[in-house]
């Protein structure tokens, strides 16, 4: 068995969601104590948990520690079981984090599967669904398996009750892909969404974002939806390259005036083309798990976050895979090896 220190590193939720993929795929059962030692809240949190038991389900696993508050756990693995779920997180807490956890398993299943999660779809501290869409999958995709993925209600924090459906088509092997230098990218394009809010809130955040971007605003660029239990309020900006989308985000929140939202969601534009790296940091961490298990592929990054960092020693933990990490002047680049 493989004994995990969550205190490790950055010490949060990531350690717990990547040893839970990797134990499924490899059959290999763990243990883990110090459950979220960084946090603010240390244990599981309604929506660990719920990747707990949905990985238990698919992985068909005997789990000990598995409630609300464990700092511990362990998870026993017995197979991989494809098939139609639907796993609900409870409360606003990230459904993309729960569908991340249980995807790298299904991906080369013998079988496809139906997942449909209820939760966070919109979540500042979690991939909000038009990245999951945009951004991940369809990298992933690249990687040889069919993911599909429809967005039934928005959830925004704090009220949750989000809802989405996914559809996997699996590939017997993953094949690595290789992300490089970014190349020529397109002008960023805009979305604002408000969820039961007032629409003057978006077009503030709309006119900063093109003023300090250098864009032309549109009406088109505002959605207002009423299809949320809450209210909420995102600002998406979308950069493509050669290679890919990426999206980037800012949500808006109380006490934060909409100038604020979309100028925190530009400077992360800014930083992104600052640079020629092809993937951002968020993406750079995400796509280390699949590359490991395609055992190998490459990309290029402005940075490399200590979340990143405690992630690559976990796979190290499951996988004979490792990385390769080189320094540029203006981008880093990520091998798998």
């Amino acid at each position: 068995m493989i004994h995990l220190d969550g205190s490790q590193g950055e010490g949060g939720g990531q350690i717990l969601r990547t040893a839970l993929s990797l134990s499924v795929v490899t059959g290999k059962p763990f243990s883990i104590e110090k459950i979220r030692a960084g946090r603010e809240r240390p244990g599981l949190l309604r929506q660990h948990l719920a990747a707990v038991l949905a990985a238990a389900e698919i992985g068909v696993a005997a789990v000990d520690g598995a409630h609300a508050g464990s700092t511990q756990l362990s998870f026993r693995p017995t197979a991989i079981k494809p098939g139609n779920y639907h796993f609900a997180v409870g409360t606003a807490g990230s459904g993309t984090l729960v569908l991340q956890t249980i995807l790298p398993a299904l991906l080369t299943a013998s079988e496809p599967s139906t997942i449909t999660i209820e939760g966070g779809t919109h979540n500042q501290a979690a991939p909000p669904f038009d990245f999951l869409a945009k951004t991940f999958l369809p990298q992933i995709e690249h990687m040889g398996p069919k993911v599909e993925v429809r967005l039934e209600k928005y959830g925004f924090y704090p009220a949750g009750g989000g809802r989405f459906e996914v559809v996997i088509h699996p590939c017997r092997k993953l094949t690595p892909i290789h992300l490089g230098e970014r190349g020529v990218t397109s002008k960023p394009t805009v979305q604002v969404v408000v969820a039961n809010l007032s629409r003057k809130i978006a077009q503030r955040e709309l006119d900063t974002v093109a003023g300090l971007l250098g864009l032309e605003t549109d009406p088109r660029q505002i959605t207002e939806t009423r299809n949320s239990p809450g209210p909420g309020n995102v600002v998406m900006i979308e950069v493509a390259s050669e290679c890919l989308v990426e999206v980037f985000t800012a949500f808006g929140r109380m006490g934060v005036s909409a100038e604020r939202v979309g100028a925190d969601a530009a400077a992360q534009v800014s930083a992104y083309l600052a640079s020629d790296g092809a993937v951002s940091e968020h993406l750079a961490d995400q796509l280390l798990l699949p590359m490991a298990l395609a055992g190998g592929g490459s990309f290029t990054t402005a940075s490399i976050s200590s979340h990143a960092r405690t992630n690559m020693e976990v796979i190290g933990r499951f996988l004979e895979s490792r990385f390769r990490v080189e320094e540029n002047l203006r981008s880093i680049r990520i091998s798998v090896c």
